[in-house]
């Protein structure tokens, strides 16, 4: 009997994303996919980052849950376009939803679009969604040991953003051990500490954001 090995189980999201990268490119957007486990702060920095860029860009964002448009009513009430997937019990967005998503959206009048992924740290690792850069947020409450946890997801993102540091001297939580943890197995991530309540660290993190969308 014949075993046929598959060398890549996710080649057709792969291709439906590199597809929507390339709409995504022919109409000049940018597309940062925001990954996070559930509470850690995706929608309040989304927020945070929304007023602070919103006069050198125009924004739009893509939200992913697995119910409810809690999140996408609170974006819309910033004025920005918004688009809310329901997964229905889906534990991640997937490249063929999201190229039926981004048509909906006004893409020749954006600049910078923000994909909130479902809360899950494992599935929403894998698959691609045609975006350009991948974060994850972890946030000071979930502790300091995640990236020995889910080291996939730190290993495949661009940047990640440890969120609520405001927290931190309310928890048992060393900046230094999350750090050290996440340079075992990602030498060159960047790491952004950000306490969207008090601003601090949000300059670092939307400059680099911006540096990203300007290449």
């Amino acid at each position: 009997m014949e075993i046929k090995v598959l060398t890549n189980i996710h080649k057709a999201n792969d291709d439906i994303a590199d597809r929507s990268r390339a709409l995504l490119d022919s109409n000049g957007v940018f597309c940062l996919n925001v990954m996070a486990s559930p509470g850690a702060g995706k929608t309040t920095l989304l927020l945070a980052m929304i007023r602070r860029l919103r006069e050198k860009f125009r924004l739009g964002v893509i939200e992913g849950d697995v119910s409810s448009t809690v999140d996408s009513e609170k974006i819309a009430k910033e004025g920005i376009p918004v688009l809310q997937i329901n997964t229905g019990g889906g534990c991640h967005l997937d490249a063929n939803q999201l190229s039926g998503a981004y048509p909906e959206m006004p893409l020749a009048d954006l600049d910078l679009l923000f994909i909130e992924n479902v809360g899950n740290l494992i599935c929403t690792a894998g698959y691609q969604l045609g975006e350009h850069k991948r974060i994850v947020i972890a946030s000071v409450p979930e502790g300091d040991d995640k990236p020995y946890k889910y080291p996939n997801m730190f290993t495949v993102v661009d940047a990640i953003v440890v969120s609520k540091t405001d927290l931190i001297p309310y928890m048992n939580y060393s900046l230094e051990e999350f750090t050290r943890a996440v340079r075992a197995i990602n030498p060159s991530v960047p790491i952004f500490p950000v306490s969207a309540t008090t601003e601090e660290g949000m300059e670092a993190w939307c400059d680099w954001l911006e540096k990203e969308s300007a290449r």
